[in-house]
């Protein structure tokens, strides 16, 4: 695997000198900078080239190249975004850089309920708990119908929060769930949420996927065309939030995207996070089903609780069996004859880091350890044989 890490720009605390002592080769950005829906000029991604390879590393992957709220929904100008998407990765491929990773989730990227949660040893990791969710979905954001989303045991423990839960730790909610999307300085309000909630009032699953096979559709030859390939990140977590459905969520919703769209061009950002936070992925069986569109690996892990709440865990430990999925992953590899683009994906915070300027998941001890991990658990395997 070729060890990577992601890195937002400029603005990053973590810098490119720091990345590349963790041991890292290749670097995994975006130009947050641009709005989705406008062009990534070939100039822009040329100045990122250069600050990258300034620092001894190289540009391998695109995370992400945005789709627009306007291009899910298919409202607006969305068929310009949809050209503009299509010039981007002509730009990108001209460029060299291949592997261009997207999602197609509704209004919010990954979602957690905290950011800070702390491990036994002191570390902090991010945590998503469903009834502090349905807290802030029911009695903080007040959305029309929500209590229909839960079942009576977790709106019964929601409740008990809304009359235990002092200010602080409901802002602290509020700010994880709102806290927008990593390497933009964007933060939701509850008022801006609804107002995009709306957005998607009449927009089910069968309709988002429509929308996205047909985007699809649209942009999957021109990768082709550039010697590109798309790598779709699967939904975090992998099932509805807030009245938003999920389309890339588990082995059948990547079939039908796989089976609609055929190129190998339409493949999978294979994140085992995301989808180990789904119970009942199995995600050895994934690798083996989906190998030829793994095109780039996010490997982290998940332990899950008993109450239905998951949070990040060690890279190694949890309920993601890494040993497996990393074998079938190097057998894959070999049989296709490539080394794929790896990236310990979040990252406990350790005291050391407090206080940084890091995202959640993303300061640099962290991801420095579970990138040592990998590794080691790479190199273990291949000695073994």
């Amino acid at each position: 695997m070729m060890p990577c890490m992601r890195w937002y720009g400029p603005q990053d605390g973590v810098s490119l000198t720091a990345i590349r002592q963790a041991g890292a080769a290749g670097i995994v950005t975006a130009l947050h900078q641009i709005p989705p829906g406008q062009v990534w000029e070939t100039a822009a991604i040329r100045e990122r080239q250069r600050v990258v390879r300034e620092a001894g590393m190289e540009w391998v992957v695109v995370e992400s190249l945005p789709v627009s709220e306007a291009i899910k929904q298919q409202k607006g100008d969305y068929l310009d975004h949809i050209a503009n998407y299509q010039q981007s990765i002509r730009n990108l491929a001209a460029c060299g850089i291949r592997v261009i990773t997207y999602n197609f989730m509704p209004v919010l990227d990954w979602v957690r309920t905290e950011l800070e949660h702390p491990n036994p040893d002191g570390t902090r990791t991010l945590r998503f708990d469903r009834a502090a969710f349905a807290w802030f979905d029911i009695h903080s954001l007040g959305r029309p119908g929500a209590d229909a989303d839960y079942d009576a045991g977790v709106r019964k423990r929601a409740a008990a929060l809304d009359d235990s839960l002092g200010e602080e730790r409901r802002n602290r909610i509020r700010r994880s769930v709102l806290q927008g999307l990593p390497g933009s300085d964007e933060h939701f309000t509850e008022a801006a949420l609804m107002a995009l909630l709306a957005d998607y009032d009449r927009i089910p699953e069968s309709r988002l996927r429509k929308h996205l096979i047909e985007f699809l559709e649209a942009v999957v030859p021109v990768a082709e065309a550039s010697g590109a390939v798309l790598a779709v990140h699967p939904d975090d977590p992998p099932y509805p939030l807030l009245g938003l459905p999920r389309v890339v969520s588990g082995h059948d919703h990547l079939q039908k995207l796989f089976d609609a769209v055929p190129s190998v061009a339409n493949g999978l950002c294979f994140c085992t996070g995301s989808l180990g936070a789904g119970k009942t992925n199995d995600l050895p069986s994934m690798v083996d089903a989906f190998g030829e569109r793994i095109h780039f690996l996010h490997l982290r892990n998940v332990a899950h609780e008993a109450d239905g709440a998951f949070r990040e865990s060690d890279h190694l430990d949890g309920h993601v069996p890494m040993e497996e999925v990393v074998s079938r992953l190097l057998r894959l590899m070999a049989r296709r004859g490539l080394s794929l683009p790896m990236r310990p994906d979040h990252g406990f915070l350790h005291e050391l880091e407090h206080g940084s300027k890091s995202y959640p998941g993303y300061s640099l001890t962290g991801r420095l350890k579970g990138l040592a991990e990998l590794r080691g658990l790479e190199k273990g395997l291949l000695y073994a044989g």
